[in-house]
Parts: C-alpha cells; structure tokens; sequence
C-alpha cells in the first residue's frame, strides 16, 4: 500500500510538471508574439512612464481615461471627448481600427487584422505596461550610424563627438554640418531637418545633435534643446 501511495504520488508529481512545463513554455511564445507585434507601436510609443513620443507613454494605461496623460500634450479633441477608459474591450477594439473605434482621432496606424495578433499584443501589454515591468526593448544604435530609429528615445545629452554639431553653415542649395570630432558633413537642403527636443534626454543647451534619419546615409536631424538655438547656429556662408 505505501509503494502504491508513492508511486501515485510520484507520478502526480511528474504530470504536473509536465503541465506547468507546458504551459509556460506556451506563455513564453505569447509574451514572445506580444512582443515582436509591439515592434509596430515602438516607433510611436513608450513603455516607461511619461516618456512621449510621437503618442503618449503607454505604461499604466490600464483603466486609464483616453486622452487624459497630464504630460502628453497632442492628444486629438475626438479621444480628450471619447470618455473612453482603456482595458482589454476598448483596447482590443482601438488596436483593431482605431479610425472606426474613435472616429477624427491623430492616429494614423491602420490597425491590426488579426485577433490572434491583437491579443498577444495586449497579453505583453498587459505586464509591460505596469509599473516596472517596461522590457529592455531592442534599441538600434543611434547618431549617424543608426538610421532607422528604434522603440526607445535617445539619450542625446550623451552623445559621442561624431553626433555633436559644431556650426552649420548655408551656401546655395547645401548645408555643411561640423561636428566635434572635425568632420563635415554635406547635405542637399531638403534632406536636412531641424527638430527639437526640451526634454530631460534631449541636448545639452549649444551641443545640437546630429542623428541619422535616411537608409542612404544621406539624410540626417539636428537636434536643438530649444528653438531659438536654430537661427543663431547657421550661418548663410559659402
């Protein structure tokens, strides 16, 4: 009788493990689904708390009204009136089409089709999202050499030489770009934008930076801590 007890017992033992194995490892496929279907809202959206982008940080979003982020400030009229709150529902339906779910919003994403999609996307939201739970997210190296951007902000106040701008200059139809390391950079007028960015990983005041914005290399950003950094820098000189 007591062999037959641990043999019971054992085996009990193995199927549930076999079962937790399961199922875990089938978690970690969602979680892994979820996480590669956020690398089309990591352009646009944060993970970390307050950190904006082109859309508000999404962590905590949870039962959070739309449109109500203190520290986001282009939210659309139609989402500040919509007196939507956010969980799994309106989240799934807003993830699907968000033109049909609130009509007029600033949103351009087109949506996501597939359900399968939607909720693994919303499962990986679900843990990202809460208060220290933002995964360290694939970041491509920024500055000259990184073109195609990437899901986190820069930290531009901590820039290599190669990315810091010296003085620009205007001659004709080109601009030359000096950065602290001496090199000069050309670029036709319209493949050189100007930005800012006044927040806490933005530039040092006078440090401008200069980050890659093309896949050719022939178009860059320059990023100023404010705007009236702008004019005073370039010079029209040939």
């Amino acid at each position: 009788m007591e062999t037959a007890m641990r043999s019971f017992f054992f085996w009990m033992v193995i199927l549930v493990s076999a079962s937790w194995c399961e199922f875990a490892l089938a978690q970690s496929q969602i979680d892994q689904r979820g996480q590669r279907a956020f690398g089309a809202c990591a352009p646009c959206h944060s993970l970390e708390s307050d950190r904006n982008m082109t859309g508000p940080s999404l962590a905590n979003i949870w039962n959070r009204r739309a449109g109500s982020l203190q520290s986001f400030e282009r939210y659309s009229d139609a989402l500040k009136s919509s007196e939507v709150r956010w969980d799994d529902k309106s989240l799934d339906e807003w993830i699907k089409d968000p033109q049909h779910f609130i009509p007029g919003n600033h949103m351009t994403f087109q949506g996501v089709k597939d359900a399968r999609a939607r909720a693994d996307l919303l499962a990986f939201l679900r843990k990202a999202t809460q208060p220290g739970q933002a995964p360290q997210l694939a970041q491509q190296p920024g500055g000259m050499t990184g073109m195609m951007g990437g899901g986190r902000v820069q930290n531009l106040k901590k820039l290599g030489a190669e990315d810091r701008v010296q003085s620009i200059s205007y001659c004709r139809d080109t601009y030359k770009v000096m950065t602290a390391d001496g090199k000069a950079h050309d670029f036709w007028e319209r493949n050189l934008r100007f930005k800012t960015d006044s927040g806490t990983e933005g530039p040092e005041k006078g440090a401008p930076a200069l980050l890659g914005a093309g896949m050719l290399g022939d178009r860059a950003d320059v990023i100023f801590a404010d705007p009236g950094e702008i004019s005073g820098l370039i010079v029209a000189r040939c």
